[in-house]
């Protein structure tokens, strides 16, 4: 029978670490700031053996480890949003927690959740860092939905990355989403989008397309899409 794949990335080789600043704009035209603590090298963990041996077993990488593009393009665009305090939000595959982040900046309640256990160490720790007290961590192999966990809104940024993830997804979002409830996600346009607008569809979910392009000094431009995701009425 198969069971849920949870990872603990060794003590050893997170010694060395970076902070970035990150500046998100909020409705209204501040900005908030947040600060991210991150290994300053993934190539670390990538040659470590435990990394081999995770992958042997379910093709695990330490993604986790970088601030992707899609986590800013997903925090920008849900900070230009009126959402309602106190929603309970499930970030999935929250690696360093910033699409978390900025829900908490917003008033909300989190879930960081991620299959590798010091993912959740490092976003509590970047929740904390930046002042945030209303959060919780979950171990969470989104193969496996968890039972009874009920959230208004879930955030999963750049998680359609390979096709084996698309049904699981849709299958979480199935589970967890209240009566409701919303999936938020934003994507590089990677080659599975098509496929995972078909699957959305063919599983009774509607969705918005957003385009966003992300620009960041001396770094190139990305381009991706944020989508609104709910089950259709």
């Amino acid at each position: 029978m198969a069971q849920p794949f949870l990872h603990t990335t060794p003590d050893e080789v997170l010694v060395d670490t970076v902070e970035e600043l990150v500046r998100i704009p909020l409705l209204g035209g501040s900005e908030q700031r947040f600060r991210l603590v991150l290994p300053n090298s993934i190539d670390t963990l990538l040659d470590h053996p435990s990394t081999y041996e995770a992958f042997d077993r379910d093709e695990y990488m330490p993604y986790w480890a970088e601030l992707w593009p899609s986590a800013i393009m997903l925090g920008q665009v849900i900070a230009q949003q009126p959402w309602p305090r106190a929603m309970q939000v499930l970030e999935v595959g929250c690696g360093l927690g910033l699409s978390g982040l900025v829900a908490l900046a917003l008033g909300m309640d989190v879930v960081f959740s991620d299959y590798d256990v010091t993912a959740l160490d490092f976003a509590a720790r970047n929740a904390r860092l930046n002042g945030f007290n209303r959060f919780s961590t979950l171990p969470l192999d989104w193969r496996f939905p968890p039972e009874g966990l009920q959230v208004q809104l879930m955030l999963a940024a750049d998680v359609i990355y390979e096709a084996r993830n698309i049904k699981p997804l849709i299958r979480l979002m199935s589970t967890v989403l209240a009566d409701r409830g919303e999936c938020w996600l934003s994507d590089p346009d990677r080659p599975h989008k098509q496929e995972f607008q078909s699957a959305l569809m063919a599983q009774g979910f509607e969705f918005n397309l957003m385009p966003i392009t992300l620009e960041r000094l001396n770094q190139p431009t990305v381009k991706g899409t944020v989508y609104r995701i709910w089950a259709g009425r």
